[in-house]
């Protein structure tokens, strides 16, 4: 069985999310209740995933991990669509995640005054170009993976809410607000938040 580390909110639920669609028992702990969360995962982020012994760290990579080891859907099979769908979770976790992650790190460490309103909002209009990318890419499919939705799609989902911590704009497109709002719809989404209240 798995044990998933998360924080409320973080993208550690996009993994309890897939941990649900493909049917795997786990554990959840949050890691506000390790008295040292270093000594599972040394930079101190989640997610974390232990299993047979051994601590797998880093969103993207557990994600691939899982689908590589579980029977789904959420992977195509073919090599073309394969690369893609990869390609897809890729722009979520290490494009789109890290331009929140400087917003985090910019509300955190900055004084309050006009340098730091700019640099928010240039970190936010960034965010909203890369929306803006969704958007378009979602003219003619719903889910950016095409008919059927994907790892990607939850990672979005997570990281729509994030913009909710912030007093700048970000401005998500109809197109991309109606694909989160199906994917946060999703007995296994709800049933992760559900999960995470109980855990905290």
């Amino acid at each position: 069985m798995y044990t998933l580390y998360f924080s409320p909110g973080a993208c550690s639920l996009a993994i309890q999310v897939v941990l649900r669609e493909l049917g795997q028992p786990f554990e959840l702990v949050n890691k506000a209740s390790v008295a040292v969360y270093q000594r599972i995962n040394p930079v101190g982020a989640v997610p974390a995933l232990a299993v047979e012994g051994k601590v797998l760290t880093e969103g993207a990579a557990i994600i691939l991990y899982l689908l590589e080891k579980h029977a789904n859907d959420l992977l195509p099979a073919s090599t073309e669509a394969r690369q893609k769908a990869i390609e897809h979770l890729m722009f979520a976790n290490a494009t789109l995640h890290p331009a929140y992650s400087k917003l985090f790190f910019l509300s955190s460490e900055l004084a309050e005054g006009e340098i730091k309103e700019l640099a928010m909002a240039t970190a936010a209009n960034h965010i909203c170009k890369l929306w803006q990318l969704v958007e378009t890419k979602l003219q003619t499919q719903p889910y950016l993976g095409g008919q059927q939705y994907s790892v990607a799609d939850i990672l979005l989902a997570v990281y729509a809410n994030w913009g909710a911590f912030f007093s700048v704009a970000i401005s998500i497109g109809p197109l991309s607000q109606v694909m989160i709002a199906k994917v946060q719809a999703l007995p296994s989404y709800q049933a992760a938040l559900v999960a995470e209240q109980q855990a905290t």
